[in-house]
């Protein structure tokens, strides 16, 4: 049995996973935590909807991981939350799985160290079907090389904090990777005004938000008289919290090193 401690238990993503684990085979929740100063119940199944499980919610991850011993943590809070609940995880030799977003430089550092202790999965979207997205593009990137201009548009709902989102950058990084230019130089976040014409190198990624979109991506490969657009449409929150469940099994028992859904899934080095 794995046993699995969910940080931001009343959240949607934290409340979701905590709710699929109680189906799960060869899997359940040990404890749950909380940001400080949570005003809520201490019983993780209420937390997140689901009536009194016994299931301890605290808001000290550290405490929660003395006390209940997990084989795995999983986090969906911010990158902020994410980047402390690594260092713990490392601290006390507990293998993390983290899906938040937003990452800036001195965070994705943080965790960078923790996954030197510890086996951390890092991933923007751990959906199975965005991460066999993130390997399609790259060989689409490839194939057609520079002959085809490569634009990113994503929608998310409106309540969503982070711009772009962490999957489009990924998938950005994804085309610029495999067609040899630089993340940082070539890709363009916003277009207004006089801009001028667009240059063969750089790769647009485009933000939209409204609604309850839970969220979607199109990659356009345009060419001279044809265009290739791979699209991922996301209808619920399941599919996150199952690419979590997964990588929280695969996670257990690996050496220490950063991982990413594709290492999961087994997608790495593929053509």
């Amino acid at each position: 049995m794995v046993k699995v401690v969910v940080t931001g238990a009343a959240g949607r993503m934290g409340g979701q996973i905590l709710r699929m684990l109680s189906g799960a085979e060869g899997m359940a929740a040990a404890g749950a935590v909380e940001r400080p100063g949570y005003p809520g119940p201490s019983d993780a199944g209420e937390a997140a909807g689901m009536g009194r499980t016994g299931v301890p919610l605290g808001t000290d991850l550290a405490a929660i991981l003395g006390k209940v011993k997990p084989d795995v943590v999983i986090d969906f809070t911010a990158f902020e939350a994410s980047a402390a609940s690594a260092e713990t995880c490392a601290s006390l030799s507990v293998p993390i799985v983290i899906g938040s977003t937003g990452f800036t430089p001195e965070a994705r550092a943080r965790v960078r160290a923790a996954a030197a202790r510890v086996p951390v999965v890092l991933s923007p979207n751990m959906s199975v079907g965005v991460n066999v997205m993130f390997a399609l593009v790259g060989q689409a990137a490839r194939v057609l090389g520079d002959a085809y201009d490569v634009e990113i548009v994503e929608l998310h709902h409106g309540k969503k904090k982070d711009a772009p989102s962490g999957t489009a950058v990924r998938l950005a990084e994804v085309a610029a990777e495999s067609l040899g230019r630089d993340p940082q130089k070539d890709l363009v976040f916003a277009r207004h005004g006089m801009v001028g014409e667009r240059t063969a190198r750089e790769i647009g990624v485009m933000t939209l938000r409204g609604g309850d979109v839970v969220g979607e991506h199109t990659v356009f490969f345009a060419g001279q008289g044809e265009r290739l657009e791979l699209t991922h449409r996301a209808t619920s929150r399941d599919q996150f919290a199952r690419g979590a469940l997964r990588a929280a099994r695969w996670v257990v028992g690996r050496a220490p090193g950063l991982y990413d859904m594709q290492d999961v899934l087994g997608l790495k080095g593929k053509p």
